[in-house]
């Protein structure tokens, strides 16, 4: 498994194929835990977790919202990161833009960020400060004032982060393209930034109804990570976020994905292109989803075939063939509904896309043929418990985990759990699983090429992941 303390497009960019967090199963509490945490509900119905870590005397505060991209009403797309904006413009008691300020001016950090399934808030600050944020925090929760004058500078702001980070970033149009075709009905298919012409389109009275609907503490989930223990940290939640009241929110609705025939391409050529590439995503079971119980396995199997320059499509591809100069592998099972596994490649100068895809296919058609081995099995299992341990050191990566994880329905105890499980996967369940998911009718294939005889250098190869982040 691999814990990642961050998973955000702008500020921490990632390679689109490193993995993101990926440590809950759907299996009963087990003896083994990973963060530990304490767990209380407060009496309006938020949860909080805690993960205690007193190395240094600072803390993480992270708010989670269960909402998300794939949650808006069709014609508003990018309302859920529109509203994660403008969160920052202030109520009766804090100016607009005065947030981010009065945490810096007490040395702090803060930041917040949009992905399908959830929207978070977080800050790092000193733990003598952690009293200060829960206010704010708490106070944007409930008091939220928008009208035309900041709300419509506001909106100019999201569009032109989306031409600078999508419309002028071949690779990250042909990402947006690729999930959009994958996604035949699934609000996964639409970009979390929205589309551009729903964008121009967005109102304050879409914003302050997004707002009233889904931003309410029963529908938030507090998380603490640092030095400080629960009974500390219980009477501030409750001071600061128990009183505010509890709200009715709508029930979560999402579509079913309809069976899928044939697989499809994704071609997209623009003089802009520094490097060529592509890659490939299937549709995956999530922990969320049927078939839930091949998620572990998956995981594993993404460490075998793609993960690092010890994994079979590197060795093949690179070091072997030398058709690419990189190639690996991703998977993402932390959902409320079907994930994605994939794959990718960069070529070597001279080498066709075309050659580099029959090489591609030809590695993970072998794979699935003859399977993996014991060997291969217990070495990516012992490298993901590793990062598990790795983690710990962490001061943000537990806030993060467990947040994502409850946001999209899963539990503590799923996450706890997660050591127990992965050592309980054989190597029957790895390959069957494999061959179930990599079905080419449930895919989508993208190449991304630059015109022969273009002039420049182009623009390099641009992370995407699955969050927007504001600042």
């Amino acid at each position: 498994m691999k814990f990642s303390s961050q998973r955000v497009w702008h500020r921490f960019p990632v390679v689109l194929p490193v993995l993101l967090l990926v440590l809950v199963t759907l299996a009963p509490l087990a003896q083994a835990g990973v963060f530990n945490p304490k767990t209380t509900t407060l009496s309006n119905g938020m949860q909080v977790v805690l993960v205690e870590n007193h190395r240094a005397p600072v803390v993480t505060q992270m708010v989670w919202y269960k909402v998300g991209a794939a949650d808006e009403v069709p014609g508003t797309s990018g309302i859920a990161h529109f509203l994660e904006h403008l969160m920052f413009k202030g109520t009766k008691k804090i100016a607009p833009g005065e947030f981010s300020k009065i945490v810096a001016r007490n040395g702090g950090q803060d930041n917040a960020f949009t992905a399908w399934d959830y929207t978070a808030y977080f800050q790092n600050i000193a733990r003598d400060r952690l009293g200060m944020v829960m206010e704010m925090e708490a106070d944007r929760m409930q008091n939220l004032q928008l009208s035309d004058k900041v709300v419509l500078p506001e909106r100019d702001v999201i569009i032109e982060e989306r031409r600078m980070r999508i419309d002028n970033n071949p690779s990250a149009l042909l990402g947006e393209q690729m999930r959009n075709a994958l996604f035949m009905q699934h609000p996964y298919g639409r970009p979390i930034i929205g589309w551009l012409h729903e964008m121009k389109q967005l109102t304050t009275e879409d914003a302050m109804n997004w707002y009233k609907k889904w931003y309410a503490p029963n529908n938030a989930i507090l998380v603490v990570a640092g030095d400080i223990t629960m009974d500390e940290l219980k009477p501030m939640a409750e001071k600061y976020y128990g009183s505010i009241p509890a709200r009715e929110v709508p029930k979560r609705v999402r579509v079913t994905e309809p069976t899928q025939h044939a697989p499809r391409k994704v071609t997209l050529t623009d003089a802009r292109v520094g490097q060529p590439s592509m890659s490939r995503y299937y549709l995956a079971p999530s922990y969320n989803t049927e078939h839930s119980d091949e998620a572990a396995p998956l995981e594993i199997f993404s460490e075998i075939l793609g993960s690092g320059t010890t994994s079979r499509l590197y060795k093949s591809l690179v070091v072997d063939q030398k058709l690419a100069t990189s190639a690996g592998s991703f998977y993402d099972p932390v959902a409320m509904d079907l994930s994605t596994f994939g794959f990718y490649a960069v070529p070597r100068d001279g080498v066709e896309m075309a050659d580099l895809e029959a090489a591609l296919d030809a590695e993970i058609a072998k794979t699935l043929k003859d399977g993996i081995t014991q060997k291969e099995l217990d070495d990516a299992r012992q490298r993901l418990l590793d990062s598990a341990v790795f983690a710990r050191d962490s001061l943000s990566a537990g806030a993060r985990t467990l947040g994502e994880a409850l946001a999209v329905g899963l539990t503590v105890d799923q996450v706890e759990s997660w050591p127990d499980r992965i050592k309980a996967v054989t190597l029957d369940q790895v390959n069957a699983a494999a061959r179930n998911v990599l079905d080419d009718k449930r895919s989508v294939t993208g190449w991304l090429l630059r015109p022969k005889g273009a002039k420049g250098p182009g623009m390099p190869t641009a992370p995407v992941t699955g969050t927007m982040e504001t600042h």
